[in-house]
């Protein structure tokens, strides 16, 4: 591995399965690196790996570290609850335990919103000078962040913004608006589903085509709760969008407030890394 610029912040992407770690120095990402999660049978085997990685790019001069994590987080106490698919880390007082560790000031905050943040202050967001911004993650699960009047939004329990718990039709937008609702459909993962619609299987692109009604219900909440300049989507489906954008702008099209549907601008993300870019610009706020 090459030598560490130390002057950059250090952003970790905790994911299900693997950690991801790199430094941000002059907006650029750099060694970004992943390694897959080994045991997490008890709370101090991810605390141990979590360290590892850290360290493995820490320098003498780094000012702060970010993570993110996919999972409820008090980000004013830095506190780690119920982490999905890791049933140990019931509650990690992770930020304590790094600071002690590096002598650094910690930020925590969940998945969604590092992504969100990434994008605002180093992606699509940045390039378009907003002040209001939603990140909607299409993916295992529809997750959301918000960046409300250029600040992140979390809420005090990082339990803004879930739109996806909202309810909707018979369950929640999550259970329509991700890849929940191909496995429902046709016990498919969306991947297999997106296969067969660029082979042409006229199935997979009618479910793609219902799958982007419910992305734009799902988006017209959004709308209306929060009055977004920006919609940037990320997840394994918003790599899909060309098989629904068609459809999801026509369901667009029926929302109440003409000039608000007009001036919203919807892209898909641009950056690599926006998870690691938004959690290491957790502990600053993007100069307006």
């Amino acid at each position: 591995m090459h030598s560490v610029h130390s002057n950059g912040a250090i952003g970790v992407d905790l994911g299900a399965t693997n950690l991801r770690v790199g430094v941000i120095e002059n907006g650029e990402l750099d060694i970004p690196y992943s390694v897959p999660i080994q045991n997490t049978e008890t709370p101090e085997d991810l605390i141990e790996q979590l360290v590892e990685g850290v360290r493995m790019v820490v320098g003498p001069h780094t000012p702060s570290i970010g993570i993110g994590v996919p999972s409820v987080v008090d980000p004013d106490k830095g506190i780690v609850y119920d982490v999905q698919n890791i049933p140990s880390w019931k509650e990690v007082h992770l930020a304590d335990i790094l600071e002690k560790e590096f002598s650094v000031p910690v930020a925590i905050n969940n998945d969604a919103n590092c992504f969100a943040w990434g994008e605002y202050c180093h992606g699509v967001g940045a390039t378009h000078s907003v002040r209001s911004m939603i990140g909607l993650i299409l993916g295992t699960g529809f997750g959301s962040g918000l960046v409300l009047d250029g600040r992140l939004y979390s809420g005090p329990h990082c339990g803004a913004g879930e739109v996806g718990m909202l309810p909707y039709k018979e369950s929640i937008f999550e259970h329509y608006c991700s890849g929940q609702f191909f496995e429902r459909e046709v016990q498919q993962s969306g991947a297999e589903v997106y296969e067969r619609a660029i082979q042409g299987d006229p199935k997979a692109i009618e479910l793609f085509q219902e799958f982007g009604r419910h992305v734009g219900m799902g988006i017209q909440a959004v709308m209306y709760a929060y009055d977004p300049e920006l919609i940037v989507l990320g997840g394994s489906a918003a790599k899909a969008l060309h098989l629904y954008e068609d459809v999801l702008h026509q369901t667009l099209d029926a929302f109440a407030y003409k000039q608000q549907r007009k001036d919203l601008v919807i892209k898909t993300t641009t950056l690599q890394n926006a998870g690691i870019y938004g959690a290491a610009s957790l502990t600053h706020s993007r100069s307006q």
